[in-house]
């Protein structure tokens, strides 16, 4: 049930970023004073945005919403405070040393920067985001799934996943809902949370090894990874890009949960009822304006990894 304590922790939001594509991947040298500058931006930022986090953390006070972006996503909150210039930028000036105690940096003549040597290790972890991105922007959106996904992890489950807050239509009425639409997931990784009943009627089986053959631009958590695989990047990719996906991932987070079967009226989130055919437009308007900010950000990310696989393989 909703916990009195939260009432003092405000919203998790993210302070708009700055243009994601702020540097190409070729050899370029940052001054100390801009570069710090762009350190205590990214500071201010992450710092307004984790605060509600940590102190919730600190009073033991669980969030169904927010803790996912915790949990879920490895990027602990002291990994997010470290700013990244991505690869190809040098940074200048004393201050730059720290950065070599950091995993991939090393000294240049222009200062320290992500090395090459880093590159080449983790070019099979940025060929396959490259394909999945790729394969994921070439696909049609489609809007038809009506956030299900969250009703098929507790159809016919006598334990719901979140099980402090209450399901808003009970478990029979849960269930009914789930009885009365197609379930259409496309992404594996909330399908593979389904209940075993639910899987079965899943329009498609998904698979780990048929992930990039599935995944589709107007899946919301196909945009919400878009923050998994940025972070995955590690130093690669400058944080302005990071911090960009998350924001994204935080109110498709909101929306992914408004829609699901749990009554969070007690934390802030109106409900949107899908099983009702205004909800589904609803949730459908939702995640068609999700789907047009998510396009320029995988767009960036893959010409992103697209430029760090022409440097590794020397193209």
């Amino acid at each position: 049930m909703f916990d009195s304590r939260l009432a003092a922790v405000p919203d998790t939001r993210l302070a708009a970023v700055p243009d994601t594509r702020l540097a190409a991947v070729s050899d370029s040298r940052l001054a100390a004073g801009d570069w710090l500058e762009r350190e205590r931006a990214h500071l201010t930022r992450i710092d307004a945005f984790l605060q509600p986090h940590l102190v919730r953390r600190r009073a033991g006070v669980a969030h169904p919403v927010y803790d996912f972006l915790f949990t879920y996503y490895s990027l602990r909150p002291r990994q997010l405070r470290v700013w990244h210039p991505g690869f190809g930028v040098a940074l200048a000036g004393p201050d730059a040393q720290r950065y070599l105690s950091r995993t991939g940096y090393t000294q240049t003549n222009d200062g320290v920067t992500v090395s090459r040597e880093y590159l080449h290790g983790r070019a099979d972890t940025v060929r396959f985001i490259a394909d999945l991105l790729a394969a994921t922007a070439a696909r049609p959106p489609r809007f038809n799934c009506f956030g299900l996904h969250e009703w098929a992890m507790v159809y016919r489950s006598p334990t719901p996943r979140h099980q402090s807050v209450p399901l808003r239509l009970g478990a029979d009425g849960t269930d009914a809902v789930v009885e009365s639409m197609p379930l259409r997931c496309t992404h594996f990784d909330a399908y593979r949370f389904f209940t075993e009943p639910a899987a079965r009627r899943n329009a498609s089986h998904l698979t780990r090894s048929g992930q990039v053959d599935a995944e589709q631009p107007g899946c919301v958590h196909a945009g919400m990874d878009l923050y998994k695989w940025a972070f995955k990047l590690g130093p690669l990719v400058e944080s302005e890009l990071v911090l960009a996906c998350l924001n994204l991932a935080v109110d498709a987070r909101v929306l992914d949960m408004r829609a699901s079967p749990y009554d969070l009226r007690g934390y802030g989130f109106a409900p949107i009822a899908v099983e009702t055919s205004g909800g589904r437009r609803e949730y459908a308007r939702g995640q068609l304006e999700l789907t047009e900010r998510a396009g320029p950000l995988r767009a960036a990310l893959l010409d992103r990894c697209t430029e760090l696989l022409d440097t590794a393989t020397g193209e």
